[in-house]
């Protein structure tokens, strides 16, 4: 069954507090889920360096942040970006099947974007999930959102902006790229980011359920349980498969897999500095995880899912056999009220230095705003800021500046210094 906290989480799924710091590194050993032996690739749990050349110094911990009311009027709000067109708008993904622009500090009252005739959205976490653009939108008008459909799929779609109108979108663009049949409305996953070598990249939910029934994680012939990546600027229809992927030429997996083990990857995101990847995972009942792949990585990471919750035995719940998985770089347990993380981006904007080179998260049940540095050989994770709760996503503008989106006040905030 279902998450007994999924009530609470009607909308989509995140979690923080009391963290666990993990030095963990496992290695060698088959994977038992995984029917050609070992799994694709065999990699150590790695060590993060978040900011090259200007983390904190040792024993200097990250600033202090708060949180400025940026725009106000939202309707559940699971998403905030930009176009990357140099227009200086942020868009802001409805669950219920629109985007909206905020423009000038102002929030359109026309929508860019209305699909929610298309999209489910009246129970769970289901609904408008997910905005990417493409890397040339400014040139090609091409972005994809990504959502439950009226069937219940999860379901990847690209659209193109009006010719006669840049603030409008076109419905009738619309191209169906992926339709991943689903039978139960949790677990959605629903994130969606450009990446290094233009492919975008597609986070998957393990299908929901509760303990992930259906094996979906581990399954490499299934689409839940994954980071996708994906050539949509291939001749190929719907989309293409980068020769680099590390299943593409694999029998009996889907090729599109670029990493698997994942439960509900909810939010991640790409250093835009480095091109590192941060991976925050929803848990089942006990931790939640953020997951990390360095850049040079070559894709094939199993993060766990359902062997492991966190670095922790889940099924079975004692003697799991861990050679192959790549644990978290942290996580932390349900202790005072935390029931999902909110991963959100390492600031690269340049108003603000003394926040460079931090990644910052939160938990959606229990607010605490946090960010995880490097100090010297350690990770640390502290608390810098609190939320009021609630917060469905981060987001970034053009300019590295860091958004996070209340789901209850439909309140998009800016995370500054403190005073």
């Amino acid at each position: 069954m279902p998450s007994p906290r999924t009530w609470l989480l009607s909308l989509l799924p995140i979690g923080p507090v009391i963290l666990v710091m993990l030095a963990a590194d496992c290695s060698g050993g088959d994977n038992p889920a995984n029917p050609a032996g070992t799994p694709a690739v065999v990699s150590p749990t790695p060590t993060p360096t978040l900011a090259p050349g200007e983390t904190p110094s040792p024993g200097r911990q990250p600033a202090a942040v708060t949180l400025e009311t940026f725009a106000t009027g939202f309707k559940r709000p699971t998403f905030v970006t930009n176009a990357g067109d140099g227009s200086g708008r942020i868009f802001v993904v409805e669950k219920s099947g629109t985007i909206r622009l905020i423009q000038d500090g102002k929030a359109a009252s026309t929508p860019f974007l209305d699909i929610s005739d298309r999209v489910l959205s009246t129970g769970s976490e289901q609904g408008l999930l997910g905005l990417a653009f493409h890397p040339k939108f400014k040139d090609n008008g091409r972005f994809f959102v990504t959502y439950t459909a009226r069937d219940a799929a999860n379901t990847l779609a690209e659209y193109r902006v009006s010719a006669a109108d840049p603030s409008r979108a076109d419905p009738s663009t619309a191209r169906i790229l992926l339709a991943i049949p689903d039978k139960y409305p949790n677990h959605n996953g629903g994130m969606i980011a450009f990446g290094p070598g233009g492919y975008l990249y597609y986070g998957t939910g393990d299908g929901g359920g509760g303990g992930d029934p259906d094996g979906n994680g581990q399954d490499l012939n299934a689409l839940l349980g994954k980071l996708l990546r994906l050539d949509v600027d291939s001749s190929q229809s719907p989309y293409g498969i980068p020769a680099s992927n590390p299943l593409a030429a694999r029998a009996g997996a889907r090729p599109e897999v670029w990493a698997y083990g994942l439960r509900n990857p909810w939010r991640f995101s790409f250093d835009r500095q480095t091109n590192d990847l941060w991976v925050a995972d929803v848990g089942q009942d006990l931790y939640e995880e953020i997951d990390f792949q360095p850049a040079a990585s070559k894709g094939g990471e199993n993060y766990g899912w359902n062997i492991v919750e966190g670095a922790h035995c889940y099924e079975p719940s004692s003697g799991c056999d861990q050679g192959g998985l790549v644990l978290p770089v942290l996580e932390y347990g349900h202790d005072a009220g935390e029931c999902s993380v909110t991963g959100g981006y390492v600031y690269r904007g340049a108003a603000y230095p003394q926040l460079a080179g931090v990644y910052y998260f939160t938990d959606y049940c229990q607010g605490d705003l946090r960010a995880l540095y490097r100090d010297g050989a350690t990770l640390k994770s502290i608390v810098v800021g609190k939320t009021a709760g609630f917060i469905s996503s981060f987001g970034e503008d053009e300019a590295g500046e860091i958004y996070l989106a209340g789901d209850q006040d439909g309140t998009i905030y800016h995370l500054k210094p403190a005073p």
